[in-house]
């Protein structure tokens, strides 16, 4: 598109469609937008011409997105956060702050790793805002094109481990904040543990594992694979959770980081037992882009982190 066309083009208007994309509501939409709602109307008119497309059939409860508006939310959530970037200070007061950080977040880091340093950060900048999002494969795309500004999950230390599991992309940085190592955990009344606690026992019971990183395998499958062994898995969840939920009740057994079955294993009143193979700690990281590597907010972020869980290394 030439400059002539992107000068004639309506921030207000992107930004409008944006806020419609997400409410699929005009009422809603005005209310966030402070406008009325034949205003939002007229903007919506304009952006039907703009775009050569309906972009929303009306509904009993709303607006559905055209497939022409569907594929546009993608493109305009990424361009709405590179012009909100733009216009970030190039100094960041915490105190006076009204942020909002995007973080996406495996399933443990919640219970042993934002207590740590959550309540900090509303102790320093109350008026920040923090939206979570689950780890996902699409974590470090969604960072590449400036959707998240954090991530944290676990990462396998060792780079031929890491090829193996999760290496990120070349553009994004990582810093480690705490090393954990693996455990098992089953029902207090699980047959396995009258018996002598060994790799034979644990490979002949059905495993539940939990699907990271969109992948139903990780690092300690690829050790038993080098030594000629696998895991039964019979059940693959989305979460940790709802994993140690159901090895209240089954025969499975459950390997996941250390202090996340200690907490769960209270919860859930189930038993600790020491993974029986000799495995290499991980290490929960923090991840951004090398775009943001001086970003203000993201930089003070990233140091009160560290800084909270520096006990924990």
């Amino acid at each position: 598109m030439s400059i002539e066309k992107l000068a004639r083009l309506d921030l207000n208007l992107l930004v409008c469609l944006k806020v419609l994309l997400e409410e699929l509501n005009v009422t809603r939409a005005a209310h966030r937008l402070c406008l009325s709602q034949s205003a939002v109307s007229k903007s919506l008119s304009k952006l039907r011409t703009q775009f050569d497309d309906p972009l929303f059939t009306r509904n009993a409860h709303g607006l559905t997105p055209t497939p022409r508006a569907l594929f546009l939310k993608p493109k305009l959530d990424t361009l709405i956060n590179q012009l909100e970037a733009l216009t970030h200070p190039e100094e960041f007061s915490p105190h006076n702050s009204e942020y909002r950080f995007q973080i996406a977040a495996v399933e443990s880091v919640y219970p042993l790793i934002l207590p740590h340093f959550l309540p900090a950060i509303f102790q320093q900048a109350p008026g920040v805002t923090i939206s979570t999002h689950p780890w996902s494969e699409q974590t470090f795309k969604m960072i590449q094109r400036g959707e998240l500004d954090l991530g944290m999950t676990g990462k396998d230390i060792d780079i031929n481990d890491a090829k193996l599991t999760m290496l990120p992309p070349d553009d994004i940085c990582e810093q480690e904040i705490y090393r954990d190592t693996q455990m098992c955990i089953v029902r207090k009344d699980h047959p396995a543990i009258t018996q002598p606690w060994n790799l034979e026992t644990y490979l002949s019971l059905r495993h539940i594992q939990v699907r990271c990183d969109g992948s139903d395998r990780w690092l300690l499958d690829y050790r038993l694979a080098d030594i000629g062994r696998e895991r039964d898995i019979a059940v693959t969840v989305p979460d940790f959770n709802s994993a140690a939920s159901l090895c209240s009740y089954t025969d499975f057994v459950f390997t996941a980081p250390s202090h996340f079955v200690q907490l769960v294993a209270k919860q859930y009143d189930l038993t600790l037992l020491p993974l029986p193979l000799e495995f290499p700690p991980m290490a929960y990281t923090l991840f951004w882009h090398r775009d943001r590597e001086n970003d203000p907010a993201l930089t003070w972020l990233r140091s009160l982190i560290t800084q909270k869980t520096h006990h924990l290394r």
